[in-house]
């Protein structure tokens, strides 16, 4: 049976069992009930292990792995510059349009402060943010070591950027060394991440009981209203931000290209994995729409291993709905600060079936929203999943199609006179 059908049956068996506790009231599956609610949050607290280690380590290979400036010229710096503006194009959508349909799913108030009264936080009110100027003092940790002990990501963050550049300017020497050492450490977490989302089923089905039972078949519906939301914005996304941008920046043709990117797309949409499209990327990119060969050669594949702005989308909106179903309101500092987070770490989301839900849990600790929240998302994740891939292929091909146009003027620029 496909992992994907074990995760819905065990989100299908989680609410069927929290519908029954919530009609029985006191029961004798009340006490039952509670032991899912333990083991649940042990399965949460296991994928929390995970982060920071994750986090630190991706983040210090990703900047020492990829390509320098003196490596890859005009191209690599354009590349990044449209990843970034890209990725927050789709995290200002995603709240922009977002927040607002998240405030029209409705849940029983009732419900909602039973849940909330259960929800795990690390000590500070939920969703509550400093200062602005206090804000900025504390995305330089005072010390990094206390930071990744209270689980502030993004002082930690800032901290592993600049050690991560600091570590480029170390001599080949000892930099390769350590840097090889760091991936050991990104790889053996990566197992241990893979260790609990196989156990995903179970997670589910422990954290669906509970919830059900507080919410009833309001659970459900916001389920499903998040489900379109999320879905719904990640298309939008494509057609108002991606698209044109091929069409005026790239200056591509659109009675022709979008058929080009349909075979990409269609691989990502079923697979569900970027790098599973990266053939046909390459091959549409060389073959059909004769793009040069550094925007099929390095561009595409750098674009799938680091460009997610489908993430940045479904991170955010995730959130979003993690704090509506416990009835936590998030200001615009908390907004601020999750859209941030979201930024940074969909450059470094695990190319592993459920690795956007791990990559999710910083973003839900910067403002301290329940992260046994994500326990439900995992369960509609397969189709989050199809949007949020297509998503990302289609911003690679985007790319290709933007900085191309670049390549082309200055390869005409730097031709010799006839």
């Amino acid at each position: 049976m496909p992992f994907a059908i074990k995760v819905l049956l065990g989100l299908a068996a989680g609410f069927a069992v929290g519908l029954l506790v919530a009609g029985s009231g006191a029961g004798v599956l009340a006490p039952a009930a509670r032991f899912l609610e333990v083991a649940g949050t042990m399965w949460i607290a296991a994928i929390r292990m995970t982060v920071i280690p994750l986090v630190m380590s991706s983040l210090i290979v990703g900047v020492n792995r990829a390509p320098n400036a003196a490596t890859i010229g005009r191209l690599g710096g354009r590349a990044v510059t449209f990843f970034f503006v890209a990725t927050a194009l789709a995290a200002v959508m995603a709240v922009v349009i977002g927040a607002p349909l998240m405030a029209r799913i409705t849940l029983d108030p009732a419900a909602v402060d039973a849940l909330r009264a259960t929800a795990s936080t690390s000590g500070a009110p939920a969703g509550t943010m400093p200062s602005v100027g206090q804000w900025f003092i504390d995305l330089v940790p005072l010390n990094p070591v206390k930071a990744a002990a209270d689980g502030a990501m993004l002082p930690l963050i800032t901290f592993t950027l600049a050690f991560a550049i600091a570590v480029t300017r170390l001599p080949d020497a000892r930099r390769v060394p350590f840097v090889a050492m760091v991936e050991v450490v990104q790889d053996a977490t990566l197992h241990m991440v893979r260790w609990v989302i196989d156990t995903a089923p179970y997670g589910v089905f422990a954290l669906a009981v509970p919830l059900a039972a507080k919410l009833g078949l309001s659970a459900l519906g916001a389920l499903a209203g998040y489900t379109v939301i999320v879905c719904g914005v990640s298309v939008f996304y494509c057609l108002t931000v991606l698209y044109p941008a091929a069409v005026v920046l790239g200056r591509a043709p659109l009675k022709s290209f979008w058929r080009v990117w349909l075979t990409p797309q269609s691989i990502a949409f079923s697979a569900r994995s970027s790098m599973a499209a990266l053939p046909a990327m390459i091959e549409e990119a060389r073959d059909r729409l004769k793009l040069p060969a550094s925007i099929h050669g390095f561009l595409i594949p750098l674009a799938a291993s680091t460009f997610r702005p489908g993430a940045g989308v479904g991170q955010i909106l995730g959130a979003l709905f993690i704090a509506r179903l416990y009835g936590i309101p998030i200001e615009a500092g908390g907004l601020a600060a999750i859209c941030a987070t979201a930024l940074v770490t969909s450059f470094s989301v695990p190319g592993i079936p459920g690795g956007s839900i791990v990559a999710m849990v910083p973003v839900l600790m910067v403002v301290n929203l329940p992260v046994e929240g994500i326990g439900i998302l995992l369960g509609v994740d397969t189709i989050l999943d199809m949007f949020r891939t297509t998503t990302n292929t289609t911003g690679h091909m985007s790319a290709a199609m933007v900085l191309a146009r670049g390549e082309r003027e200055a390869d005409n620029s730097a031709a010799p006179a006839t």
